[in-house]
């Protein structure tokens, strides 16, 4: 599955809020059942960005900080 920067965002500002359900660029809902999924999903999407821009012929690197809230 190809993400998109914006499904990295989505995906932060409801680790940040406290949101358990995310909707996604392609329209797909996935809602986690706790704080740790979450993270690890950011994860494999952060990765799967970084590795598209690592091939891209112009190299940039994003340092990505989630603030962590109660769920």
């Amino acid at each position: 599955m190809t993400f998109q920067q914006s499904d990295l965002d989505r995906l932060n500002t409801a680790i940040g809020s406290g949101v358990r359900k995310v909707t996604f660029a392609d329209g797909r809902s996935t809602e986690y059942q706790n704080l740790d999924q979450m993270l690890k999903a950011r994860d494999v999407i952060a990765n799967e960005l970084a590795g598209s821009q690592a091939r891209s012929t112009r190299r940039q690197r994003r340092i990505i900080v989630g603030r962590v809230g109660r769920l």
